[in-house]
């Protein structure tokens, strides 16, 4: 197999373990209930042992898994960039807070994979700024709909 076809199958595999139920629910209350709006909001997530702490866990380490088999050069940096976008929105919610976020949890490295692949996108400012507004609204809808 060569390795483009190697990329491929490893890009796939990514995408077919994001459709597993349990990571699905993960992936929709991280883009929807989600909304952190100071460090200490993703502190509380994070180490509080609920559900929204195991939803967290699991989206920020799935993609901080898949952005070192890239930054690595498991898989082919700009095959993956163009076949995925998702990480760059998961980061996109911590990214005001991830300095800080690692002091609070004595983590000087905590998901710098993922920060380290995001930095490297393609106009990922503006793309990360995109993203915050786009989620924003989700969370609003979310909110809306959860009322009585």
């Amino acid at each position: 197999m060569s390795d483009k076809h190697q990329d491929v199958a490893l890009i796939l595999k990514l995408y077919e373990l994001r459709r597993e139920e349990g990571i699905r629910r993960a992936r929709k209350w991280y883009f929807t209930d989600f909304n952190p709006q100071t460090v200490d909001d993703v502190v509380k997530i994070f180490s509080s042992g609920h559900d929204g702490s195991a939803y967290f866990r699991m989206i920020t380490s799935y993609w901080e898994m898949a952005s070192s088999f890239v930054n690595n050069g498991g898989i082919d940096e700009k095959m993956f960039f163009d076949a995925n976008g998702e990480h760059i929105g998961v980061f996109s919610r911590i990214e005001p807070f991830i300095e800080d976020l690692r002091k609070a949890i004595g983590m000087p490295d905590y998901l710098r994979q993922l920060e380290n692949l995001v930095r490297r996108t393609p106009n990922a400012a503006e793309r990360l700024e995109r993203l915050r507004g786009i989620f924003a609204r989700w969370s609003k809808v979310a909110q809306e709909e959860a009322k009585p």
